[in-house]
């Protein structure tokens, strides 16, 4: 049985690296105009209605800046994505990688518990009543969800965000267990979460089809030390044993656009 999910925001971020050599060489006056310009383009969309922005200055290698973005569509994507472009800074800018995904909440708990009360009611699965009634309730939860599936950006100092899928190999694989035994796993995997209420804000991606992982985790927190906390405790849940695969992270500081001039002139 295939569980239900529920999709908010189309989500993309990218990462970009800073040619600091070619950066630093030119006039103060010249950077300056480039900063502004880029400062009010992230002022303008950061808080826009359809989605929000923000931007992290990261620590690493691994980049310089992340861009992240909420909107409603890919179209809305893309043409943020095409504006930056086109800005004067873009050409100081390395774009290492990018992230793209929706905001999604997954219904373990309610497609098996939906699917056994019409089974038990008769309905035969597939029917027109059956398909009728799934999407009655479909639509219910996500009237029920709508704040969640179209939340805010927490406006919290540190960010860690790291891709992750469930193992597909020969001797575990996620996708042909059960969905009762997954459902107990994803159950004792958010408890696990629900812990770190109050010090650390989540927001989970769904990425299938859309880009090389199948999920995107971004935390939000006043204080770093609870992403070690969080995950290194979630590295002891069966489902993260036995199933968990992780790609690269990153950590960054949430700047305003104000900030940036601070971070790219250390002015």
């Amino acid at each position: 049985m295939v569980p239900e999910v529920l999709d908010g925001w189309a989500a993309l971020h990218q990462i970009f690296s800073v040619d600091w050599p070619r950066w630093n060489a030119i006039d103060g006056g010249e950077k300056a105009a480039m900063v502004a310009g880029a400062a009010a383009y992230f002022e303008k969309i950061a808080g826009a209605e359809d989605g929000e922005s923000a931007v992290f200055s990261l620590l690493g290698h691994k980049g310089d800046l992340l861009f992240l973005n909420f909107k409603k569509t890919l179209d809305e994507l893309n043409k943020v994505e095409l504006a930056f472009k086109r800005l004067p800074i873009y050409s100081y800018l390395t774009e290492t990688t990018s992230y793209l995904s929706f905001l999604e909440l997954g219904l373990y708990e309610m497609t098996i518990k939906f699917h056994g009360e019409l089974i038990a009611e008769g309905l035969k699965p597939g029917s027109d009543d059956w398909k009728a009634r799934w999407s009655a309730e479909m639509a219910e939860q996500r009237d029920r969800m709508i704040g969640r599936l179209f939340m805010e950006i927490p406006f919290l100092r540190y960010l860690c965000f790291y891709p992750m899928s469930k193992r597909r190999g020969e001797v575990k694989n996620w996708y042909g267990l059960p969905i009762g035994e997954r459902q107990m796993m994803m159950r004792d995997h958010g408890m696990v979460g629900r812990k770190y209420a109050g010090r650390v804000q989540q927001i989970i991606t769904g990425s299938i089809g859309l880009d090389d992982w199948e999920w995107g985790v971004y935390l939000f927190a006043p204080d770093p030390h609870v992403f070690k906390e969080l995950i290194y405790e979630m590295r002891f849940d069966e489902a993260t044993v036995w199933y968990g695969e992780f790609g690269p992270f990153y950590n960054g500081l949430r700047i305003q656009p104000g900030d940036l001039a601070g971070v790219l002139n250390g002015a």
